[in-house]
C-alpha cells in the first residue's frame, strides 16, 4: 500500500519560515515527478511546485524565490521550505508524486493527506 504522508505544517507569523515533508511509504519501483500543491478557503488548488527525478524544479510565479522544493530520493520524500511568508500563502498543502508501482510497474499518481499553513499578520 503506497502512501504520501505530509507533515511540517503549523502556524506562523508573516515574515516567518516552514519546512514541509511528504514522505512516500510502502514498496514502489520507481519515484518520477514530485509536486507540491495548496488549496486555500475557496480557490482551486494551485501547483506551486515541482522536483523531476534530474532534480529540475519549476515554481509558481507566487512564491518564485521564496520557496525551495528538493528531494532526498534514498528517503523517499520531498521537502518545501518556505521561507518570507505572506497571509496569502495560507491554504493547505498536498503533495503528489507519478509512482512506478512494484507489483506491476503501471505509473500512478499519488496524493498525500494534506497539512494546514497557516501564515498571520
Amino acid at each position: 500500500q503506497v502512501q504520501l504522508v505530509e507533515s511540517g505544517g503549523g502556524l506562523v507569523q508573516a515574515g516567518g519560515s516552514l519546512k514541509l515533508s511528504c514522505e512516500v511509504s510502502g514498496q514502489i519501483l520507481r519515484l518520477d515527478d514530485m509536486r507540491w500543491y495548496r488549496q486555500a478557503p475557496g480557490a482551486q488548488r494551485e501547483l506551486v511546485a515541482t522536483i523531476t527525478s534530474t532534480l529540475r524544479t519549476n515554481y509558481a510565479d507566487s512564491v518564485n524565490g521564496r520557496f525551495t522544493i528538493s528531494r532526498d530520493n534514498a528517503k523517499k520524500t520531498v521537502y518545501l521550505q518556505m521561507n518570507n511568508l505572506k497571509p496569502e500563502d495560507t491554504a493547505v498543502y498536498y503533495c503528489n508524486a507519478d509512482i512506478l508501482r512494484y507489483y506491476d510497474s503501471f505509473r500512478e499518481l499519488f496524493w498525500g493527506q494534506g497539512t494546514q499553513v497557516t501564515v498571520s499578520s
